[in-house]
């Protein structure tokens, strides 16, 4: 058996339970920073599922690097899973993942390509603009001089940051939280780059049709 079909193997039998523990820490941790009077026993319990999530990820990760037999090729060609692995808080996009394996599974056919770029972004916009509005509300909301006092000001910021708006009303003043707004800025432009790039070769593609069933001459 190769290692690539073994890799593959592993990937498919660990893809759903990973989306479930991608799930459960962004839950434990949404709690911990949301829960202002939360008791220690439910701190307790949090902290627990942030790390043995975590630790799911790890093994997941190490494995995965053992099968590749790629050394630390594995890790320049797959820099997204360890920036996911250095940066937890990333881990639920892979959940997007989750419908192209069960549609393997099923046989079914897939969502056009236009329309799973889509629902992809507007999936990963959801997540990271709520990851990313936590991330900001826990290092914001007690800071000297911070705008974002709550965690609807962190969402607003979080929207109209991935949108490539930029209001300036609510800005980071901790230099962490800058740190997170300059990675939510780069996730909005790739996602918007990505449904404009999306949606303009579908354009393309209809006028093409119409100027194939166009008859001669006109």
């Amino acid at each position: 058996m190769t290692h690539d079909s073994r890799q593959a193997r592993w990937e498919n039998r660990t893809e759903a339970p990973l989306a479930v523990a991608s799930l459960l820490y962004l839950a434990a941790y949404a709690v911990l920073v949301l829960a202002s009077g939360l008791p220690g026993a439910g701190r307790g319990v949090c902290l627990a599922v942030i790390f043995a999530a975590w630790a799911a990820f790890a093994v997941d990760y190490a494995v995965r690097w053992r099968l590749s037999g790629q050394g630390l090729r594995f890790v320049r060609g797959h820099w997204l899973d360890t920036l996911v692995l250095v940066l937890p808080l990333l881990r639920p996009l892979r959940v997007v993942h989750v419908y192209e394996a069960v549609q393997r599974r099923h046989g079914k056919p897939r969502l056009a390509l236009h329309a799973r770029v889509v629902t992809y972004a507007g999936l990963s916009a959801l997540l990271l603009g709520f990851t990313g509005a936590l991330a900001v509300y826990q290092q914001e909301h007690a800071a000297r001089g911070a705008t974002i006092r709550t965690f609807g000001d962190a969402a607003w910021w979080a929207s109209a940051t991935l949108a490539t708006v930029g209001y300036g009303d609510e800005t980071p003043v901790t230099p962490l939280g800058r740190l997170i707004a300059v990675g939510v800025m780069l996730c909005g432009l790739a996602l918007l780059g990505a449904v404009t790039g999306a949606f303009s070769s579908w354009l393309l593609q209809v006028f093409a049709r119409e100027d194939d069933e166009r008859p001669p001459g006109r």
